[in-house]
């Protein structure tokens, strides 16, 4: 007799659980999915849990000092601009002589 979806379900979860298999969810942006298709197509991986498990493995065999430059987001320097700047002095300059003729003010009294 042919077992039922159930029973195939049922044994496929209980040996998922023997091996300690744990599911992973992964949320990204179009170019993240991209990125992995375009990995896929050049290695010739069709399954997306293979191809992310592989380079896990991957990267984790580069040990420390190979994996960290790839694992190193990229960061942003922003430089301010030459106008903002010039206002941002402007009004820090406006500020202190308001401070400074507050605090004689006080101590005046």
């Amino acid at each position: 007799m042919a077992k039922s979806n159930a029973d195939r379900s049922a044994k496929a979860a209980a040996k998922r659980k023997e091996r300690g298999e744990e599911e992973i969810r992964l949320h990204c942006l179009p170019g993240t999915r991209q990125a992995l298709a375009d990995l896929m197509v050049w290695s010739g991986i069709e399954e997306q849990g293979e191809a992310i498990t592989l380079m896990i493995h991957n990267l984790h065999g580069l040990g420390p000092r190979g994996a960290l430059p790839l694992l190193t987001p990229p960061r942003h320097e922003y430089v301010i601009p030459e106008n903002v700047s010039r206002k941002l002095k402007l009004a820090y300059r406006q500020q202190e002589l308001r401070h400074s003729g507050d605090c004689a003010a006080s101590s005046k009294i």
